[in-house]
This record gives structure tokens, C-alpha cells and sequence, in this order.
């Protein structure tokens, strides 16, 4: 169990500070996470890697010389924002382009992706390579959607190695996608792992259990065995791994038992004995393997095996030095410290003054979203439990991070002189609920908010054709971002009937309120209604089963807020302020 913090909400950023004052000969602080704090040879290709906080030595531990250049670091648990991302790469940067590449999971791939089109509408010429190594996360017909869990490992080092002997863009992209796929893993727990301030783990296995393909951010595994013995569960991980093998695989592999938080390294070294005999058994060659804490889970009881199996080019470069603060390799030539003052911000453009509907629409923006802030705190906690059932359990601790971060800046923008337009507020609103959520949630909800302010724009009337935009607007920006498709049991079950009840009533004359109510209505049945769904999308799709008989948290809080927004707005219709009738159409 997490014991030691101030307050928990700080908890994964004073984590990250310390880590950097602990080694200042390797990092430097940048705003989203790290990079190196030593000189980078111009025209090098940047590996810029990242995750949720929580994981270390992944991800910032494996910054450094023949590794990552840097690594842009979530809250606990959660993706990265892309803001974050953008400007950890942007300053990681050297001229010879980026390569992205992060475990396959969809808050990350959703932010990171944001990211990258950024970077490349910028000049910033940027490739992405997914870590899908988890066999228990999907079929091998489905390899591209496995998640990634300590195969991390493997690529981002042959990569990295890869960009540190000058090696391009292209080839740096090729050698991370063929180590990807020659990478497999499958890991097991005997416990769950317990986030900083709570009082329970995500999961519970039950005594003389162990839990089997479990994930990296506290998800339970698919399915539960009596508790082998060490040599019992060395065959297990082994012989399902070697039936999982990639094609034209040859018989050098490289072999990393890897801890995820509070199993020791004498239980380790002893599994790795009997692992690397039932290896060489099976007329395998063990190349340079690594046994210990790699990609960890807090405290999680549990280990990891991964496999890679090598060709000529792949072992060069596995066996290329490399000097990060967690994994050490070889000998390198020291380098010099370079001053490093950060990337430079861009400069804002002054802001357009409102028109007075626009600032009014704006203050009730703020009323609005502090409504939303209100009910997410009062469901913090049931919503953390809904998603424990077959995800990370951290759905309500993300919202509310979002949503406190949302309306701090509405309520900064609209303090302004003069006010700010809803166009303004919401705009603020989404890029911080992304930039402090992180994950899934993080990058839908702000970019919706974004997507709904721009629709409702800076005019001097606002009617119900507004109001019909902006939810347009919010819907669309979601199933654009998310791909999801109503059945994948997610937010978008719940969003698409609301968006359709909404509009339906509009076409029919029925005022806002009315419309919202309506909507509202829709959307809860509709949330209610995902219990009897199989998740095919997201951290919950491989734990189909567990997830069968309970609605999807995403769902949930979106009817939840939706209830919350028609209540609020039906009661402020219903009984204007006189001076501020105009902007309430």
C-alpha cells in the first residue's frame, strides 16, 4: 500500500520532481515529464516515450543516453495529455524527427495521436510505434489489439539504440515495429495494487489464487488458477508463450522476468532459474536476459515474463550500451550537461473582446461546468468502483481531476475585464480538463468542450439553432477522436441517444429546457442499458466477462453530468435574471 505523500492529488508530480532531483545527471524537468540533461548530437532521432505514473523504472526511468530522449508523464495510471506529450517532444527534439511509442492503450493512443499531428502540422516530422506484446489481451489474429505491458522494454531499447548509432527516422520506425512483433508477454498476480489515498486495491485475488494476464494499471486478470508452485508456474508462462511465437522466429531470445511492485528480487531470480532450463529445454539460446523491477504496477504482487526473440540486427542493437537512471548497459562515453530552459511557449493571440450575449453565455458556462464538477464529486467514488470491475478503477479520480482543472480555468478566463465568450470559457475548460485528466476521459471530455465552444462562437444573440450546434459539436468531436460505435459499451451508447432525444425535440419547437430533459432521460436508460453489452473498446475489452452485468463508468457519469446540466439549466429558464434574458434563448 501507497504510505507516503502529502496529499494524493500530488502525489505521481512530486514523485516525478523527486526523481529528477535524485538524478539531475540524467533528466531535466520540462513541462509534461522529462528529458535528457545531457548534450544530444544534432540531427538524431528523438524516442519520446510515456505512460501513466506509477510503472517506474518505465517510463522516465529509461531516459538517457541509447535510450529515450524523453518521456511525457501521465497522472497515476492515466495517459499523458497531449499537451504534454507535444511539448516533451518538442523539446526532446534534435533535428532528426521523433518517434513516438507507448503501450497500446486508449487514452494513450488518443493523446499521443493528438500530439503527433501537431508535431507534424509543425514541421516536426513524427512517427508512432504501438508496444502490443500482452497475449492474454487479445488473439494472435488480433495482435494489433494487445495492449502493451513489459515487452515496453524491448522496444523502446532497440530503438533507442537504434537512434543513438544515427540511424533515420525510417529505419528507426522499421527496427521498433519488427522488435514489437517479435516481442510476447504474459503476466500473472497473486494481489492487487492500491492507488496513493485509497483505502482497498483495484482487485482482490482470492487466497490460494493466482490471477492470470493481468494488466499494467491494475486491471485483475481473465482468469483466476490455484496458486502454483514456482516451477509450475514457470511451464505456464513459458509454454504459453512459445505457443504464441511470432513467425519465422529462430531459437536466440531474450528473457526478461519482470517484477511489477512488491514481489522479491530473490522470487524472481529463483522463477528465472527454472524459466531459462524449460528455454534451453526447448532448444532456445538465452541472449543477455534481465531479471528484476522493469515496468512495475505500484505495489502490485505479481511478474511478468517476455519474451524477444532476436534476428542479427536486433541483438546488435539489444546489446548496445545504453546509461539511463534505471537500466544501465555497456560502457558510454560521459556526456557534457546542456543548459536546458525548455521549449518556448507560443504566444497567445489577444483575445476577442465578447460580444454581451457572449460574455453572459460565458458566465453561465462557468455556472454550468461547476454543476458538472459538483455531481462527478458527489459520484467519485461509485464510479471508481464501476470501473475496478474490468478497468484501472481510476475513472472517478480522472473526472474529477479534469473537471476541477475545468473550472478553475472557466472561472480564470471569465474573470477577466469585460467577461469572456462561452466560445473562450469552454475552449480554457477543455484544453485544462485534457492537460490534468489524462487518459480516455481526459482527451474526450476536452475535446468535446473545445469542439462546443468554437460552435457557439462570439455572437451578439444565441437561440435554440446554438444550442443545437454546440451539441453537434460535442457529440461529434467524441466519435471522431474515440472511434468508438454504439454496442462497444462506452460513453458513446450513452452520447448518441442523448444527441438524437436532443435534436428530435428541437426539430419538434421544444424549448432548451425542454430538450435537455428529454436528452437527459435518454441518456440514462441508455447508460443503464450497457450492463447487458460486452466492451469492445478500451482497458475493460479484454475483461468482457467481468464487465457483463454492470454499466459502462463512461456512460454513467455522462448521464449523471447530463441529469445534473438539465436540472441546472431547466431551473435557471425557469426563473431568469431580468438583465440577463437575452443570452437564454
Amino acid at each position: 500500500m501507497t504510505q507516503i505523500f502529502d496529499n494524493p492529488a500530488d502525489f505521481a508530480d512530486e514523485a516525478l520532481d523527486g526523481f529528477v532531483a535524485a538524478n539531475r545527471g540524467y533528466v531535466a524537468r520540462v513541462d509534461g515529464g522529462v528529458v535528457r540533461s545531457t548534450e544530444v548530437p544534432a540531427g538524431q532521432v528523438a524516442l519520446v516515450v510515456g505512460g501513466g505514473s506509477g510503472h517506474y523504472p518505465a517510463f522516465a526511468g529509461l531516459v538517457g543516453p541509447g535510450l529515450a530522449a524523453g518521456s511525457a508523464c501521465g497522472n497515476m495510471f492515466a495517459s499523458p495529455a497531449a499537451g504534454q506529450v507535444y511539448r516533451v517532444a518538442k523539446a526532446a527534439n534534435a533535428g532528426g524527427g521523433v518517434l513516438l511509442s507507448y503501450g497500446n492503450y486508449a487514452g494513450d493512443v488518443l493523446h499521443f495521436g493528438q500530439a503527433q499531428l501537431r508535431l507534424n502540422a509543425e514541421g516536426i516530422e513524427t512517427r508512432t510505434v504501438l508496444v502490443t506484446d500482452d497475449i492474454a489481451s487479445a488473439s494472435l489474429d488480433q495482435i494489433d489489439m494487445r495492449r502493451g505491458i513489459a515487452g515496453d522494454l524491448t522496444v523502446f531499447k532497440i530503438a533507442g539504440a537504434a537512434a543513438e548509432a544515427g540511424l533515420n527516422l525510417d529505419d528507426v520506425e522499421r527496427l521498433a515495429i519488427r522488435t514489437n512483433y517479435r516481442t510476447r508477454s504474459l503476466g500473472v498476480a497473486f494481489g492487487g495494487c492500491t492507488l496513493p489515498g485509497a483505502s482497498e486495491p483495484l482487485f482482490h485475488v482470492p487466497a490460494g489464487q493466482m490471477s492470470l494476464g493481468l494488466g499494467i494499471h491494475g486491471e485483475p486478470g481473465i482468469s483466476e488458477h490455484p496458486m502454483p508452485t514456482a516451477s509450475e508456474l514457470a511451464e505456464l508462462l513459458v509454454t504459453k508463450l512459445l505457443a504464441d511465437k511470432p513467425e519465422g522466429a529462430g531459437n536466440r531470445v531474450v528473457a526478461i522476468v519482470n517484477g511489477l511492485g512488491t514481489v522479491k528480487y530473490d522470487e524472481l531470480f529463483l522463477l528465472f532459474g527454472k524459466i531459462e532450463k524449460l528455454l534451453v529445454a526447448a532448444g532456445l539460446t538465452v541472449v543477455e536476459p534481465e531479471c528484476g523491477e522493469l515496468v512495475t504496477s505500484l505495489d502490485m504482487s505479481g511478474l511478468s515474463l517476455t519474451l524477444l526473440w532476436l534476428d542479427e540486427e536486433l541483438e546488435q542493437y539489444w546489446a548496445a550500451p545504453a546509461d539511463t537512471p534505471a537500466f544501465r548497459k555497456g560502457n558510454l562515453v560521459p556526456r557534457d550537461r546542456r543548459e536546458f530552459a525548455g521549449p518556448v511557449a507560443a504566444e497567445t493571440a489577444e483575445a476577442e473582446r465578447p460580444t454581451p450575449a457572449a460574455a453572459d453565455l460565458g458566465r453561465q458556462a462557468v455556472e454550468v461546468l461547476a454543476q458538472v464538477r459538483d455531481v462527478v464529486v458527489e459520484h467519485e467514488e461509485e464510479l471508481g468502483r464501476l470501473d475496478a470491475i474490468a478497468g484501472d478503477g481510476d475513472h472517478g479520480i480522472g473526472m474529477r481531476r479534469g473537471v476541477d482543472a475545468a473550472v478553475a480555468a472557466a472561472q480564470q478566463a471569465a474573470a477577466n475585464d469585460g467577461g469572456a465568450s462561452a466560445s473562450r470559457v469552454l475552449t480554457a475548460a477543455g484544453e485544462a480538463w485534457s492537460e490534468r485528466a489524462g487518459g480516455t476521459s481526459g482527451a474526450l471530455w476536452g475535446s468535446a468542450l473545445i469542439a462546443a465552444g468554437l460552435a457557439l462562437g462570439n455572437r451578439d444573440s444565441y437561440s435554440g439553432e446554438d444550442a443545437v450546434a454546440a451539441v453537434t459539436a460535442f457529440v461529434d468531436a467524441i466519435t471522431e477522436l474515440g472511434k468508438a460505435e454504439p454496442g462497444d459499451k462506452t460513453m458513446v451508447d450513452a452520447l448518441l441517444p442523448f444527441r438524437d432525444a436532443f435534436l428530435t425535440a428541437s426539430d419538434g419547437g421544444a424549448p432548451v429546457g425542454a430538450s435537455l430533459a428529454a436528452a437527459a432521460a435518454a441518456a440514462r436508460a441508455a447508460a443503464d442499458q450497457t450492463a447487458g453489452l460486452r466492451p469492445l473498446k478500451g482497458r475493460a475489452r479484454p475483461l468482457a466477462e467481468k464487465s457483463l452485468g454492470h454499466p459502462d463508468p463512461g456512460a454513467v457519469s455522462f448521464a449523471l453530468i447530463a441529469a445534473r446540466i438539465s436540472a441546472h439549466i431547466g431551473s435557471r429558464l425557469a426563473n431568469p435574471e431580468p438583465a440577463k434574458q437575452g443570452a437564454q434563448a
